[in-house]
Formats: C-alpha cells, structure tokens, sequence
C-alpha cells in the first residue's frame, strides 16, 4: 500500500463542526472543519488509552474532548487538558499526529504518508469542478468495495473490459479492437500514465448512442492515472470529420480511488459535461444530470468485478504440484502494465514489497506492430 501520496478523504460540503472518522491506509483518522474554516486531520486514537476518537465531542471552545477519560485536544493536536490531574501540568508528548489537509475544487485530499515526502508533490487538481463552464455531479456517499484499490485503477485504465461485462450498455466488441496508445509523465510531482484510444467511424454502444444522440462518429478516448488517487477519463466525440468543431460533445469523468486498506476502497466517480448541455432523451435535464442518473448501472458492472477479483486474490497461488499460478498479460494491457511499474516504483520507495503482484506480471506480452483493429482509422 502506498502511504506517501495524496487520497480524497471526502467531499468540501461533507466537513462540519463535526467528528467524521476516516481509515486510510489502514491508518485511523478523526477529521473535522475546526472553527476558523480550516479542515484537520489526526491520528483517531486518543494518546491515553487508544479510545477512537470520533466517538468524542467538539467541545464550544473549540477542543475535542475524548468519550473515555476526558482528555482534550486542540485544533493543532496539542492536549490541552486531562480532567484527573489539572494540578500538574501536561507532558509534551500528549500530543495527537497530524495529517496534511489540502482543500480544493471542492475536495478534501489527505498525505496519510510521511510529511517530510511531499516536496513538491501536490494534490491532483480537477480545474472544471471550480468552472462555471461545466457541470459536475459527484457520486455521494462513496462506494465502498472489499478490493484492492489497484484493481480499481487497472479497472478504469482498460477499457476493454467494457466486452463482456458492460455489453448493451457502454460497451460492445468494437471497442475492445480500438488499438491502445500510451502517454507516460508527471503531473505535479505525481506519476501520470495515460491510455489513448482514437477510432473513426465508430458505432456507439447504446448508452452512449443515448446520451449523445449519435450513431456513427469519429471518437478520442484517454484515460489518465494521476497518482494512486485520481483516474482522469476524457471522451471527445463528434460526427465523421467533426473533431474539434463546434459539434463536438463529451464528457470528463473523474474516478477518486482511496485505499481503506489492502482488502478495501472508497470510490467517488464525478461526472462531468459542459454546463447548459441537455441530455436528449430527456432534455429537461442537463447532459451531466442524465449521464449520472444512468451511469450507476455500469457502476455495478464494474462494483461486482472489482469484488470478484479480490476473491480471487484471496486464495493462494501455489498450486497442486507447487508451481505457482501466472498471470499473464494481452496485448491491451499496456497501460495497465505501466500502471504497476509506477505504482511498484512508489511502494520500493517506501520498502514495501508491490501488493499482489508476481514479477511475471509487470512484464508486457510482445506483439507484432501492424496489428490493426476492425474499424479503426
């Protein structure tokens, strides 16, 4: 699990004068807006006797105070009283850990790792969430799903899972022959691997014939991980010939993935459209409206996978006759493949070995360059 990197611990709007408990990293987390506006972070375990903090109360002065024996702890972690000895004064080492906060386009991201890692790292940003030129709906509560989080960014960054399992919605065969390019960087000290994906002359699957109200188009197509916490999906389309003209429509769909621990996850997905764009089956609504009224039934889809593979995990991979199970890798697999050697990188960084994954699997399968898909151009 990686710990020194940015995870959305929950939305703006969901942080009041109010204790909210939060494990990230299988690190327990009280969090709360304190009273000059400012959201804070601290280990959950009151430094006396363990008890869980969030099960405490913000007191009016400002303090938390602890259920169990009373001890309270400003909004800087520091303990400013213990009830059953106020005639002595307070050890220095009654002290809560601080976790770094960053507050932006409406989302709460939280350094679970080490504070002296950060540099110049910075939390993902999503720029259209503070624009009055898009609309955004966010998926709220979050999802939660016993999985590894990285199946969640393996998930989202190969789509050509969308046949079979999200066959007759968002998904058909077609889409899995569109051939797969790979963008690799950075992007605010964060790795970023992106897939792309560019086809003309496309038949969209149902849903997006839907949403969209075309049929044939010529369609980009990226999907960027920014990170362990932030998966970044693009989706430009438009009639044949039409890219980048005024008849091109899409979507920005964002996917904040925030590890539990290594058996769980939490998922926001935040749909995102050009403000006043209806959605045309129903154009009393706006096309990010519809999108997400409907997006939850692919989201299922991809909620049962997600947990199909952690079962998996489960089990062991020594086999009968003590050889091991090997998980090999298609020739769709690129960006997925990049994905783990970044994500590899982060964990021997931080002296841990990459979860789940047999050196076997961080290879990529060779295949012939002039491979071509049906229906590509």
């Amino acid at each position: 699990m990686i710990r020194n990197s940015w995870y959305v611990a929950g939305l703006s709007r969901d942080f009041k004068y109010k204790l909210e408990k939060r494990v990230i990293t299988a690190l327990p987390i009280v969090m709360w807006r304190a009273q000059d506006g400012n959201v804070v972070a601290f280990d959950g375990r009151c430094c006396h006797k363990r008890f869980p903090l969030w099960e405490g109360k913000l007191l009016e002065n400002g303090v938390l105070r602890c259920a169990y024996h009373g001890l309270c702890y400003d909004s800087t972690g520091k303990c400013v009283d213990i009830p059953m000895q106020r005639d002595i004064p307070i050890s220095p080492a009654a002290q809560l850990h601080r976790y770094p906060v960053i507050e932006q386009d409406g989302l709460v991201w939280l350094w679970p790792g080490d504070p002296a890692k950060i540099g110049e790292i910075k939390a993902p940003r999503i720029p259209e969430l503070a624009d009055s030129r898009y609309e955004a709906v966010i998926s709220n509560p979050p999802i939660r799903i016993r999985a590894n989080y990285r199946l969640l960014i393996e998930n989202l960054l190969d789509i050509t899972h969308f046949f079979p399992l999200h066959e007759g919605n968002i998904g058909d065969l077609a889409n899995s022959m569109i051939p797969v390019g790979l963008v690799e960087g950075s992007v605010d000290g964060n790795p970023k691997v992106m897939t792309t994906r560019s086809v003309q002359n496309y038949r969209l699957p149902p849903y997006y014939q839907r949403w969209f109200g075309l049929e044939l188009v010529d369609r980009n197509h990226t999907h960027a991980m920014i990170g362990p916490g932030l998966v970044r999906v693009q989706l430009h389309l438009a009639p044949p010939g039409k890219l980048g003209t005024e008849h091109e429509t899409g979507y920005i769909l964002c996917h904040t993935d925030t590890p539990i621990d290594e058996h769980h996850l939490e998922w926001h997905w935040i749909m995102i459209a050009k403000a006043g764009a209806r959605f045309p089956p129903d154009p009393s609504m706006t096309l990010a409206q519809g999108m997400a009224f409907e997006f939850p039934d692919v989201v299922a889809q991809d909620e049962w996978a997600l947990a199909k593979q952690q079962e998996m995990l489960d089990f062991s991979d020594v086999l009968s006759d003590n050889t091991r199970y090997r998980e090999i890798n298609v020739r769709s697999d690129t960006g997925v493949v990049h994905a783990r050697r970044a994500l590899a990188r982060m964990e021997k960084a931080e002296h841990n070995e990459p979860f789940g994954l047999p050196a076997s699997s961080l290879e990529m399968a060779k295949y012939p360059s002039n491979l071509r898909a049906q229906g590509a151009g």
